[in-house]
């Protein structure tokens, strides 16, 4: 099962195209396990984190059953966010480009309501939404679910911690009782069994063994330092990385606000989100970081829920998670598509005791590294300068700069001072 590829599957070639398209070459644990089950129409229980890519192991199935020409509902998928809900559509979006006509559409507080009825009545295939805005549809009678044939429960820890449970149950009875239910979930608590229980028919429990939790193509590290100097260490990891999209969790609503304003005062490209914020304000920060407009965001936990933003080098725990979970979540959002991602954490004296057990639960070693000193990021800066030019002399087309140094030389100048002069002003 190791050397699986997306290939063994049992799914149409319009969809291997667009896995291929998205960057994927071989499945991750939960969807080698998952997307078996769910095409031979079983009901599933997903036990898996965030960033072990879940959302295409419950949307290749559900794709797979889609029959285009019927333009009723014919899967839903409940999530417990609205930034959820629109990153599921996305990527449902992107694994159907070779699927023509097919439509997806996010429901979610927030929107114009009416924006949304006109798109069911066009016709919708797959819903993706917030409990209470789908019920709020099934109120309304614009959404009628009697042709649904897969349902999935997105999150469903998170949605039942938020206090949906109610309205999950609800939009279940409009369902027919020959759906397949698919649900996901980081934990398994109680009240998710009693779901699982009523909601569901022999369901299959898979579960993302520990060493498999956290993905591995993200390095972690972490830096001691005094709280004190927790802002000035971030500074300098930001610039000897020059980080391009970074996100930084904080524990608290005032030290986002205290990060953000510290690090526009420093010149960096920075915002903040947190539960304080209004829907539309966390929106419009989201939109900026996605579209790369600030390269860093910082976030709470709570605010973060949902954020999948591909290209995110570096996380970065500026605060020690208060749960060893939240941890997976918050580094789960970078490594992503097969790309390396970093996962730096500054640790002041007590958090150290916190990390330990994050290095237990997570059955993962968090390498320790030396918070560099200036002398130290001038050589690193220096050698990455360097290599950067030698990329350029083996690689680039330099006749227009050839000509400017040889005009520099015909005047006398020495051209190893040449150099020199040239490196001066690019690093002040």
């Amino acid at each position: 099962m190791s050397d699986t590829t997306f290939n063994d599957f049992n799914i149409s070639n319009d969809i291997k195209d667009a896995i291929k398209d998205m960057g994927f070459e071989k499945p991750t644990s939960i969807q080698k396990m998952a997307i078996p089950e769910a095409l031979e129409g079983k009901d599933v229980i997903g036990q898996a984190q965030t960033g072990t890519g879940k959302t295409v192991a419950f949307s290749v199935p559900l794709l797979e059953k889609i029959f285009i020409k019927d333009k009723s509902p014919q899967a839903i998928i409940l999530c417990p966010t609205r930034e959820l809900s629109i990153q599921v559509a996305g990527e449902i979006e992107k694994l159907s480009k070779n699927m023509k006509k097919l439509r997806v559409l996010a429901v979610y507080g927030g929107q114009p309501i009416g924006r949304q009825i006109r798109a069911l009545k066009k016709g919708v295939h797959i819903i993706v939404g917030t409990p209470g805005r789908v019920l709020d549809h099934i109120d309304r009678k614009t959404l009628d679910l009697t042709g649904i044939e897969t349902v999935v429960l997105d999150e469903a820890d998170e949605m039942l911690d938020m206090g949906f449970r109610e309205d999950i149950e609800h939009i279940l009875r409009f369902t027919p009782k020959n759906r397949q239910t698919l649900l996901f979930s980081a934990t398994i608590p109680k009240p998710i069994k009693k779901i699982t229980k009523h909601y569901q028919k022999d369901p299959v429990h898979l579960k993302i063994a520990k060493k498999d939790m956290v993905v591995p193509q993200i390095e972690q590290y972490y830096f001691e330092t005094k709280d004190k100097d927790k802002l000035d260490v971030l500074c300098r990891l930001i610039d000897l990385h020059d980080v391009k999209l970074g996100l930084v969790f904080s524990n608290t609503k005032r030290r986002v606000d205290f990060l953000v304003r510290n690090l526009k005062k420093r010149g960096y490209s920075a915002d903040g989100i947190h539960g304080d914020m209004t829907q539309n304000q966390r929106d419009k920060v989201m939109g900026k970081f996605r579209n790369e407009k600030i390269n860093i965001l910082v976030a709470t936990d709570v605010a973060a829920r949902g954020i999948d933003v591909p290209d995110v080098e570096v996380v970065f725990n500026y605060d020690v998670p208060n749960h060893n979970d939240y941890y997976v979540h918050r580094i789960g959002r970078t490594g992503r598509a097969g790309k390396t991602g970093y996962a730096f954490t500054l640790a002041s004296g007590r958090e150290r005791k916190i990390l330990k057990t994050i290095e237990k639960h997570t059955n993962t070693k968090i390498k320790k590294q030396k918070v560099p000193t200036f002398k130290e990021m001038e050589k690193i800066k220096d050698g990455i300068l360097l290599d950067e030019i030698k990329e350029s002399v083996n690689n680039d087309n330099l006749k227009k700069e050839l000509f400017l140094v040889e005009s520099l030389i015909e005047d006398d100048c020495n051209p190893i001072f040449v150099a020199a002069a040239l490196l001066k002003k690019i690093k002040s």
